[in-house]
Order: structure tokens, then C-alpha cells, then sequence
């Protein structure tokens, strides 16, 4: 096994998924965006169903609150913050409670396995515990499991594409997509499996489909499909760590044909769409989430009762029949119908891949050689304040740490293939470093990346503008064959001016709009002025003022987003 398969092993199994989709698991309100709609907030603040809640932070992990009675701690997928109006009536008729922390599902299962989650959460709610079962030593960490609703991968695909491609819906096969794209006549979005389950769900149906594997897929399968996947994904033109930024983030763009993600997902975009997507189950099959409600065994007696008085409820009719016309997933209750628009007909259920070497194969493989290349410049705030509580020795070491040879063990480093810039500013550009990870032989640029990112000192001033236009300079027209984006991490208010910048924007050429610029929120940064810049380029803002290892969290997390 190579150095990076066994790091991309350690990614899924030991699975910091970008420390918290933060990937630490960073907390985000109940009543914010729902993953169908994304937003491009600030994420780093938990909360429950029906009151206020404990704050939280990537990476550091997030401060839960104490067991209360009549209330249920929760891990969960991020996507069921649209389950807000169920949970407010089973609150009138159970009394019970839910406090929501927000997480990537890989990270969820990591923190069941390792024990990070006892006395913690009283529950975990993910879209699938597939992950979990991979992890032989998280089985005595689960009380039992009890699926609550269903979403099956699904092909959303523009009027017009459809109509280009002369499609039948109900007879498109993932083959049929693979053969579009490499005739470059579909493009598409998705979630990075890596980070996402819906990703990797979406990369095991495939997988499946192009290698026609009929049971769970083997290392000989993911061999076979390899030349058809790697034509598959030279369609793909926008990745993410979550659904609710790739939604977001291909609306804002207009040039994608088609989305890959949950049925769900793609109607409830179409629930406020002008233009809906038409939504494709391809017949050759395709993989489930049963979002199974998880009591852990660590939870204290009163709120294992206060989960089977919430898992009671939400599979009664009354409850299925809410969720389904409210967040379009299929009820579990054979008595109760799917909402309108969701396809009745049978589709082939494919298994989850049963062994961590398929796991590993698919997602080694896709990291490396199956993806798009990523091109980032990170602008970095070296100004005079970064010497201030160390932060300049804490943006060493999260930046370390991306080269694999940091302290936290996440296995996460820059990918095979990959350009990284660094561009240090102070009052100005100090200098423009580019390296490029080259595949098998990554030593030397990791190392190099290593030796700048050392040579960091804090001084001058916060000049943030003046260094994004730099970046966007840097990056010109931009390589349409890579994922390219802008991090900005910066511990102050910019000392130059915003309208400077937005002028520049606004004069760039379209395709250069693209590119989003992912901001760090760090220190004493002001939150306004980072939520302009996001919302503006079409980025996402990630909150790292909580705790030491937030600032690591947060660029762990921006790593699905490239």
C-alpha cells in the first residue's frame, strides 16, 4: 500500500472528514439554512429544536451542553436542520427536546468510534451508519438504530440539458451519463465523497453502474470501472463539503448542467426553483440514506427514554406523513404515500461496499487520479497582530499539518496533483510561493510548502483587498481542467478599501467569478466585512475564534470545498 492509500485509509477510517463538514463537527442553529438551501454563513454556533443552544467550534470540538431531562443530545448530518417543523410538533406531543450539533457523517462515525462522543451526544442521526460498520470497535457504542425516512442518490439535470440529450428519465442508466460527459455534452455538481455522504454514495452508485457490479462492490469492480469513471468525473465542475453550499454555489453559477446529490435535495431545490431540475433515478440503481435515529450506549437512562419517545413519533403516521411533504425523503410507514413528485417506480438498491479495502480503493482513487485537480492560493495574514496569543504558531501549524506532517493525525494532506500558493501579506504582498504536488513523487513540494510556511513572520499591516486582488491576478484566466479557489485566513479588519476590490470583482471576466474565496474567521477579524467578501466571490465563511484547534478544523474543513 502506498504512503497516500494508507493516508486516504486513515482519512475515511479514522475519518477527520475536513474537521467538521468543521468537520470537527461545528455546531449550526436548527432554525438556520437547510442544506437545500445552503447559505454561505458563518458556520461555529449549535443549538436545539425549539430553544436556544450551546455554542460550538470546529476542530477544538464543540462545548455540549450537559444531559437534561426531557432533552436528547444529537450528532447529526447536516441536512436535517429542514427537520425543524417535524421536530417542533413531536416537542408539543413527546416533550422531548433535541439539541442539534451539526457534523460530517465521516467525522460523526469517527467521533463514535474513538469514544469522543460519550457523555457528549445522547445520539447520533446520520444520513447513513455505513460508515460506523466499517469500524468493528464502534459496535459496542450503539444501542440500537431505528431508520426514520429514506433518499436514494438522484441525477438532477437542467430542462434544457435533458432536451439536448434526448433523455427518457426512466430510462437513464449511470452508463448514459458517463457517455454524455465524455462527449461533453453534460456537466455536473457534487459533493466530495471524501467529506460527504452523498459524495460517496454518489461515487459507490457509480462505481456500480459502470462496472456492472450485481452485489457489493469488490476491488476488481472499482479496477474495472476506473477508465469510466475517470472520464465521469471530467464532467464534474463543482465540488463541496456539503450539499447546501453545492446548491448555493451552482445556482450562483449557471453554467452547470446537472446535480449529483439525494433526491431530497434536489426537489426541495426545486420546491423554490423557477427553472426545476427534472430528477433522475438512474435504472441501473443506485444507493439509499436511511437516516437511522442512533441511541449510544453511553447515553444516561432518562434519555434513552426521551429516544424511543422521539423514534415513536417520528414513525407514526402523523410524522412520516409531515416529513415526507415537508423535506421530500420517503416515509417508513407502509401506510403512509410518498409526497408528490417522488417517482413511485422500483429502483435497484445498491449495497454500501462491504470491506475498507473497496472504501480505501474508491476514495484513494478518486482523490488522486479520478478528480479534477485543485489550485488554491491561501492568502495569509502575516500582519503585526498574528504575533499576538501565538496565532502565527497556530496558523504554522494548521497550514503543517495539510502536509502530513503535522500533530493532529488526521492522515489529511494537499492531494496528488495539486497547485498551492502562498501568498503572505502584511501592508502588501510579501511574496507568491506556488508549488505543485507531484504524483509519487509529492516529498519534495510538500517539504518545500513545509519550509515557507516556517519562514512565516508577523509583520506590517492587514492589507486584505489589495492581497485578493493579488490572488485573482495570480490565478488569471484560470486552468479549466482544476478546482480553483482562494482562502483567506486574517485576524483584523482590512486596512485598505472594500470598494477598491469590489470595482476589481465586478471587472473580472465570468469565468474568473468562479473562483470563491473561502474566509477564516480568526481572532479579531471582523465577521461583516468576511461575509461580504464570501457572499460576493460565492464562498463560504468558517468560523475559527473558538478554542486552539479551531483554526485547523476550519482549513481541514475548506479542504472538501477544493
Amino acid at each position: 500500500m502506498s504512503p497516500r492509500t494508507a493516508r486516504t485509509r486513515a482519512r475515511l477510517m479514522a475519518a477527520v472528514a475536513l474537521a467538521a463538514t468543521l468537520l470537527g463537527a461545528a455546531g449550526c442553529t436548527s432554525d438556520g439554512p437547510s442544506a437545500a438551501s445552503g447559505g454561505s454563513g458563518a458556520s461555529g454556533s449549535s443549538g436545539s429544536s425549539g430553544s436556544s443552544g450551546s455554542s460550538g467550534s470546529s476542530g477544538g470540538g464543540p462545548k455540549q451542553q450537559e444531559y437534561k431531562e426531557g432533552r436528547l443530545r444529537v450528532l447529526a448530518s447536516s441536512e436535517l436542520t429542514d427537520m425543524e417543523p417535524v421536530l417542533k410538533a413531536a416537542k408539543a406531543a413527546t416533550g422531548v427536546s433535541v439539541d442539534f450539533t451539526w457534523s460530517g457523517t465521516l467525522d460523526a462515525a469517527e467521533q463514535v468510534a474513538s469514544g469522543k462522543a460519550d457523555g457528549r451526544y445522547d445520539a447520533i442521526w446520520l444520513s447513513s451508519n455505513d460508515y460506523l460498520r466499517l469500524r468493528p470497535e464502534a459496535a459496542s457504542k450503539l444501542a440500537n438504530e431505528t431508520p426514520v425516512m429514506s433518499s436514494p442518490v438522484a441525477v438532477g439535470v437542467k430542462p434544457q440539458a435533458l432536451a439536448r440529450l434526448g433523455w427518457k428519465p426512466q430510462e437513464v442508466t449511470w452508463s448514459a451519463v458517463e457517455e454524455a460527459v465524455a462527449a461533453g455534452k453534460l456537466t455536473y455538481g457534487m459533493t466530495d465523497p471524501v467529506h460527504s455522504n452523498s459524495g460517496f454514495s454518489a461515487l459507490v452508485s457509480v462505481a456500480s453502474g459502470l462496472s456492472g457490479a450485481q452485489s457489493a462492490l469488490t476491488d476488481a469492480d472499482v479496477r474495472t470501472a476506473q477508465p469510466r469513471l475517470r472520464e465521469f468525473f471530467k464532467g464534474q465542475k463543482l465540488t463541496s463539503g456539503s450539499s447546501g453550499w453545492l446548491v448555493t454555489a451552482y445556482a450562483k453559477r449557471g453554467d452547470v448542467d446537472a446535480l449529483v446529490n439525494y433526491e431530497s435535495v434536489l426537489l426541495s431545490m426545486n420546491d423554490r426553483a423557477k427553472e426545476p431540475l427534472t430528477v433522475i433515478r438512474p435504472k441501473d440503481g443506485v444507493v439509499t440514506a436511511h437516516y437511522p435515529l442512533t441511541l449510544l450506549t453511553s447515553a444516561p437512562a432518562g434519555a434513552r427514554e426521551s429516544g424511543r419517545l422521539l423514534t415513536e413519533y417520528l414513525r407514526g403516521d402523523a410524522a412520516q406523513k409531515a416529513i415526507t411533504e415537508k423535506t421530500f425523503r420517503r416515509p417508513v410507514a407502509a401506510g403512509v404515500a410518498p409526497a408528490a413528485g417522488l417517482d413511485g417506480e422500483r429502483r435497484r438498491e445498491l449495497p454500501f461496499p462491504g470491506s475498507r479495502s473497496v472504501a480505501d480503493g474508491l476514495l484513494a482513487s478518486y482523490e488522486n487520479e479520478l478528480r479534477r485537480p485543485s489550485r488554491t492560493v491561501y492568502v495569509l495574514d502575516t500582519s503585526g497582530s498574528m504575533a499576538e496569543q501565538d496565532r502565527i504558531g497556530r496558523l504554522k501549524s494548521a497550514l503543517t499539518d495539510l502536509t502530513g506532517s503535522g500533530s493532529s493525525g488526521t492522515g489529511e494532506r494537499f492531494r496528488d496533483r495539486e497547485e498551492v500558493t502562498l501568498l503572505p501579506f502584511g501592508d502588501k504582498v510579501k511574496q507568491v510561493l506556488t508549488h505543485v504536488v507531484e504524483p509519487g513523487n509529492p516529498g519534495p513540494a510538500l517539504e518545500a510548502i513545509r519550509g515557507d510556511v516556517g519562514s512565516l513572520r508577523p509583520e506590517g499591516g492587514t492589507a486584505v483587498y489589495g492581497s485578493l486582488k493579488a490572488a485573482y491576478q495570480h490565478l488569471g484566466q484560470g486552468n479549466a481542467d482544476a478546482f480553483t479557489s482562494i482562502v483567506l485566513m486574517t485576524d483584523g479588519q482590512s486596512g485598505d478599501k472594500v470598494q477598491d476590490f469590489d470595482s476589481f470583482y465586478a471587472g473580472l471576466p465570468e469565468g474568473q467569478k468562479h473562483t470563491p474565496v473561502f474566509a477564516v474567521l480568526f481572532g479579531d477579524s471582523d465577521r461583516k466585512e468576511l461575509t461580504h467578501i464570501t457572499e460576493l466571490t460565492g464562498g463560504r465563511l468558517f468560523d475559527a475564534t473558538d478554542g486552539n484547534g479551531s483554526l485547523d478544523g476550519a482549513f481541514e474543513e475548506i479542504r472538501g470545498y477544493q
